[in-house]
Protein backbone atom coordinates (compact mmCIF):
# COMPACT_ATOMS: atom_id res chain seq x y z
CA UNK A 1 0.00 0.00 0.00
CA UNK A 2 1.23 3.47 -0.92
CA UNK A 3 -0.39 6.38 0.94
CA UNK A 4 -0.13 9.82 -0.69
CA UNK A 5 -0.21 12.69 1.81
CA UNK A 6 -0.09 16.47 1.53
CA UNK A 7 2.59 18.26 3.54
CA UNK A 8 1.76 20.93 6.11
CA UNK A 9 2.21 24.66 5.66
CA UNK A 10 3.52 24.93 9.21
CA UNK A 11 6.65 22.94 9.93
CA UNK A 12 8.81 22.14 12.92
CA UNK A 13 12.19 23.81 13.21
CA UNK A 14 15.13 22.18 11.46
CA UNK A 15 16.88 19.66 13.66
CA UNK A 16 20.42 19.42 14.97
CA UNK A 17 21.31 16.60 12.64
CA UNK A 18 23.70 16.73 9.72
CA UNK A 19 22.83 19.07 6.83
CA UNK A 20 20.84 17.91 3.85
CA UNK A 21 22.25 15.08 1.79
CA UNK A 22 20.13 15.15 -1.38
CA UNK A 23 21.47 11.79 -2.53
CA UNK A 24 20.01 10.14 0.57
CA UNK A 25 16.40 11.04 -0.24
CA UNK A 26 13.95 8.44 -1.49
CA UNK A 27 12.85 8.47 -5.14
CA UNK A 28 16.31 9.25 -6.55
CA UNK A 29 14.76 9.67 -9.99
CA UNK A 30 13.67 13.13 -8.83
CA UNK A 31 17.21 14.22 -7.91
CA UNK A 32 17.90 16.63 -10.77
CA UNK A 33 14.50 18.32 -10.45
CA UNK A 34 14.96 18.69 -6.70
CA UNK A 35 18.35 20.30 -7.26
CA UNK A 36 16.86 22.80 -9.71
CA UNK A 37 14.07 23.85 -7.33
CA UNK A 38 16.47 24.05 -4.40
CA UNK A 39 18.92 26.21 -6.36
CA UNK A 40 16.28 28.66 -7.52
CA UNK A 41 14.54 28.86 -4.14
CA UNK A 42 17.75 29.56 -2.24
CA UNK A 43 18.90 32.11 -4.82
CA UNK A 44 15.53 33.89 -4.83
CA UNK A 45 15.36 34.14 -1.05
CA UNK A 46 18.98 35.28 -0.72
CA UNK A 47 18.77 37.93 -3.44
CA UNK A 48 15.50 39.77 -2.91
CA UNK A 49 13.46 39.34 0.26
CA UNK A 50 10.46 41.32 -0.98
CA UNK A 51 10.25 39.43 -4.25
CA UNK A 52 10.66 36.13 -2.40
CA UNK A 53 7.82 37.05 -0.04
CA UNK A 54 5.58 37.84 -3.01
CA UNK A 55 6.49 34.67 -4.93
CA UNK A 56 6.01 32.44 -1.88
CA UNK A 57 2.74 34.14 -0.92
CA UNK A 58 3.91 34.98 2.60
CA UNK A 59 2.34 37.53 4.91
CA UNK A 60 4.49 40.11 6.68
CA UNK A 61 4.35 37.97 9.80
CA UNK A 62 5.95 35.05 7.95
CA UNK A 63 8.89 37.03 6.60
CA UNK A 64 11.23 34.90 8.74
CA UNK A 65 10.47 31.91 6.53
CA UNK A 66 12.57 33.52 3.80
CA UNK A 67 15.72 33.41 5.93
CA UNK A 68 14.97 29.76 6.65
CA UNK A 69 15.02 29.02 2.91
CA UNK A 70 18.37 30.78 2.48
CA UNK A 71 19.96 28.28 4.88
CA UNK A 72 18.49 25.12 3.34
CA UNK A 73 21.84 23.63 2.35
CA UNK A 74 23.46 24.12 5.76
CA UNK A 75 20.55 23.81 8.22
CA UNK A 76 20.21 20.73 10.36
CA UNK A 77 17.76 18.05 9.31
CA UNK A 78 15.28 15.69 10.91
CA UNK A 79 12.95 13.02 9.51
CA UNK A 80 10.21 14.44 7.31
CA UNK A 81 7.65 12.83 9.62
CA UNK A 82 8.88 15.17 12.35
CA UNK A 83 9.22 18.25 10.12
CA UNK A 84 5.60 18.18 8.97
CA UNK A 85 3.16 19.31 11.66
CA UNK A 86 -0.45 20.46 11.64
CA UNK A 87 -3.83 18.81 12.00
CA UNK A 88 -3.30 15.70 9.87
CA UNK A 89 0.12 14.95 11.33
CA UNK A 90 -1.02 15.60 14.90
CA UNK A 91 -3.79 13.03 14.40
CA UNK A 92 -1.40 10.59 12.73
CA UNK A 93 1.04 11.00 15.66
CA UNK A 94 3.87 8.97 14.15
CA UNK A 95 6.05 9.31 17.26
CA UNK A 96 3.63 7.30 19.39
CA UNK A 97 3.34 4.34 17.01
CA UNK A 98 4.91 1.07 18.03
CA UNK A 99 7.99 -0.14 16.18
CA UNK A 100 6.08 -2.34 13.72
CA UNK A 101 3.63 0.42 12.79
CA UNK A 102 6.50 2.90 12.36
CA UNK A 103 8.18 0.50 9.93
CA UNK A 104 4.94 0.27 7.98
CA UNK A 105 4.75 4.07 7.92
CA UNK A 106 8.29 4.29 6.58
CA UNK A 107 7.45 1.94 3.73
CA UNK A 108 4.02 3.23 2.79
CA UNK A 109 3.72 6.97 3.47
CA UNK A 110 4.75 9.41 0.76
CA UNK A 111 4.48 13.16 1.41
CA UNK A 112 4.19 15.46 -1.60
CA UNK A 113 6.19 18.70 -1.55
CA UNK A 114 6.70 21.75 -3.74
CA UNK A 115 10.43 21.63 -2.99
CA UNK A 116 11.21 17.91 -2.93
CA UNK A 117 8.50 16.53 -5.21
CA UNK A 118 7.78 13.75 -2.73
CA UNK A 119 9.62 12.27 0.25
CA UNK A 120 9.12 9.39 2.62
CA UNK A 121 8.58 10.16 6.30
CA UNK A 122 12.02 8.81 7.21
CA UNK A 123 13.89 11.05 4.75
CA UNK A 124 15.92 13.69 6.59
CA UNK A 125 15.12 17.21 5.40
CA UNK A 126 15.45 20.75 6.78
CA UNK A 127 12.45 22.93 7.56
CA UNK A 128 11.43 25.00 4.53
CA UNK A 129 8.66 27.08 2.97
CA UNK A 130 7.61 26.34 -0.60
CA UNK A 131 4.14 25.06 -1.40
CA UNK A 132 3.09 23.28 -4.58
CA UNK A 133 1.07 26.36 -5.52
CA UNK A 134 4.21 28.50 -5.86
CA UNK A 135 5.25 29.76 -9.29
CA UNK A 136 9.02 30.27 -9.35
CA UNK A 137 10.27 32.87 -11.84
CA UNK A 138 12.57 30.43 -13.63
CA UNK A 139 10.86 27.05 -13.30
CA UNK A 140 7.25 28.18 -13.37
CA UNK A 141 4.29 26.68 -11.50
CA UNK A 142 5.57 23.81 -9.37
CA UNK A 143 2.48 21.65 -9.83
CA UNK A 144 3.13 21.58 -13.57
CA UNK A 145 6.91 21.37 -13.12
CA UNK A 146 6.70 18.14 -11.15
CA UNK A 147 4.13 16.46 -13.40
CA UNK A 148 6.57 14.96 -15.90
CA UNK A 149 9.14 13.65 -13.40
CA UNK A 150 6.41 12.23 -11.18
CA UNK A 151 4.86 10.40 -14.11
CA UNK A 152 8.20 8.63 -14.59
CA UNK A 153 8.92 7.81 -10.94
CA UNK A 154 5.62 7.29 -9.12
CA UNK A 155 4.25 4.24 -10.99
CA UNK A 156 7.31 2.25 -9.88
CA UNK A 157 6.94 3.52 -6.30
CA UNK A 158 3.29 2.44 -6.35
CA UNK A 159 4.32 -1.14 -7.13
CA UNK A 160 1.37 -3.47 -7.66
CA UNK A 161 -0.65 -2.62 -4.56
CA UNK A 162 -3.30 -0.17 -3.41
CA UNK A 163 -2.67 3.57 -3.76
CA UNK A 164 -4.54 5.56 -1.10
CA UNK A 165 -4.71 9.20 -2.17
CA UNK A 166 -5.31 11.67 0.67
CA UNK A 167 -3.75 14.73 -0.98
CA UNK A 168 -5.32 18.15 -1.21
CA UNK A 169 -6.11 19.55 -4.65
CA UNK A 170 -2.91 21.61 -4.96
CA UNK A 171 -0.82 18.46 -4.64
CA UNK A 172 -2.90 16.24 -6.91
CA UNK A 173 -1.74 18.57 -9.71
CA UNK A 174 1.74 17.07 -9.49
CA UNK A 175 0.68 13.49 -10.21
CA UNK A 176 -2.56 11.89 -11.33
CA UNK A 177 -2.47 8.09 -11.42
CA UNK A 178 -3.35 6.74 -14.83
CA UNK A 179 -4.19 3.44 -16.45
CA UNK A 180 -3.68 0.33 -14.39
CA UNK A 181 -2.36 2.29 -11.39
CA UNK A 182 -5.51 4.43 -11.35
CA UNK A 183 -7.70 1.34 -11.18
CA UNK A 184 -6.17 0.44 -7.83
CA UNK A 185 -6.19 4.01 -6.50
CA UNK A 186 -8.74 5.23 -3.98
CA UNK A 187 -9.22 8.96 -3.48
CA UNK A 188 -10.78 9.83 -0.11
CA UNK A 189 -12.73 12.82 1.12
CA UNK A 190 -14.33 13.30 4.52
CA UNK A 191 -17.92 14.54 4.81
CA UNK A 192 -19.61 15.84 7.95
CA UNK A 193 -23.22 14.67 8.17
CA UNK A 194 -25.77 16.50 10.31
CA UNK A 195 -29.53 16.54 10.42
CA UNK A 196 -31.24 19.92 10.25
CA UNK A 197 -35.04 20.03 10.53
CA UNK A 198 -35.18 16.36 9.70
CA UNK A 199 -33.05 16.71 6.59
CA UNK A 200 -29.54 15.32 6.34
CA UNK A 201 -26.96 17.82 5.17
CA UNK A 202 -23.36 17.03 4.32
CA UNK A 203 -20.39 19.34 4.11
CA UNK A 204 -16.61 19.25 3.89
CA UNK A 205 -14.99 20.72 6.99
CA UNK A 206 -11.33 21.42 6.36
CA UNK A 207 -9.95 20.99 9.88
CA UNK A 208 -11.87 17.82 10.59
CA UNK A 209 -11.20 16.49 7.09
CA UNK A 210 -7.47 16.58 7.87
CA UNK A 211 -7.86 15.15 11.37
CA UNK A 212 -9.97 12.25 10.16
CA UNK A 213 -7.49 11.43 7.41
CA UNK A 214 -4.68 11.39 9.96
CA UNK A 215 -6.61 9.03 12.26
CA UNK A 216 -7.60 6.84 9.32
CA UNK A 217 -3.97 6.34 8.26
CA UNK A 218 -2.94 5.72 11.86
CA UNK A 219 -5.64 3.06 12.30
CA UNK A 220 -4.52 1.29 9.12
CA UNK A 221 -0.89 1.30 10.27
CA UNK A 222 -1.70 0.07 13.79
CA UNK A 223 -3.93 -2.69 12.43
CA UNK A 224 -1.24 -3.81 10.00
CA UNK A 225 -3.89 -3.69 7.28
CA UNK A 226 -2.78 -4.59 3.77
CA UNK A 227 -5.77 -4.14 1.46
CA UNK A 228 -4.83 -5.07 -2.08
CA UNK A 229 -7.27 -2.75 -3.82
CA UNK A 230 -10.01 -0.16 -3.28
CA UNK A 231 -12.78 -2.69 -2.66
CA UNK A 232 -10.75 -4.38 0.07
CA UNK A 233 -9.90 -0.96 1.52
CA UNK A 234 -13.60 -0.18 1.88
CA UNK A 235 -14.16 -3.41 3.81
CA UNK A 236 -11.09 -2.81 5.98
CA UNK A 237 -12.19 0.71 6.90
CA UNK A 238 -15.66 -0.50 7.77
CA UNK A 239 -14.15 -3.17 10.01
CA UNK A 240 -12.19 -0.38 11.71
CA UNK A 241 -15.43 1.45 12.45
CA UNK A 242 -15.59 4.00 9.64
CA UNK A 243 -18.74 4.76 7.67
CA UNK A 244 -17.61 4.55 4.05
CA UNK A 245 -19.50 5.12 0.82
CA UNK A 246 -17.65 3.94 -2.27
CA UNK A 247 -18.08 4.71 -5.92
CA UNK A 248 -16.34 2.45 -8.40
CA UNK A 249 -15.10 4.22 -11.54
CA UNK A 250 -17.48 4.32 -14.47
CA UNK A 251 -14.65 3.62 -16.90
CA UNK A 252 -11.45 1.62 -16.79
CA UNK A 253 -8.34 3.60 -15.96
CA UNK A 254 -10.06 5.82 -13.39
CA UNK A 255 -9.61 5.97 -9.61
CA UNK A 256 -12.21 4.98 -7.04
CA UNK A 257 -13.91 7.72 -5.00
CA UNK A 258 -14.47 7.03 -1.29
CA UNK A 259 -16.46 9.21 1.10
CA UNK A 260 -15.82 8.77 4.81
CA UNK A 261 -18.94 10.09 6.56
CA UNK A 262 -18.71 11.41 10.12
CA UNK A 263 -21.29 12.87 12.47
CA UNK A 264 -19.01 14.33 15.13
CA UNK A 265 -16.36 16.99 14.60
CA UNK A 266 -13.33 16.73 16.87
Amino acid sequence: MLVLLPPSEGKAASGRGAPLRPESLSLPGLASERAAVLDELVELCAADEEKAREVLGLSEGLRGEIAKNVELRTAGTRPAGEIYTGVLYDALDLASLDAAARRRAGRSLLVFSGLWGAVRVGDRIPSYRCSMGVKLPGLGALGAYWRGPMAQVLPEAAGDGLVLDLRSSAYTAAWKPKGEVAQRTASVRVLHSQTVDGVEKRSVVSHFNKATKGRLVRDLLVAGARPKGPAELVETLRELGYVVEAEAPARAGRAWSLDVVVTEIH
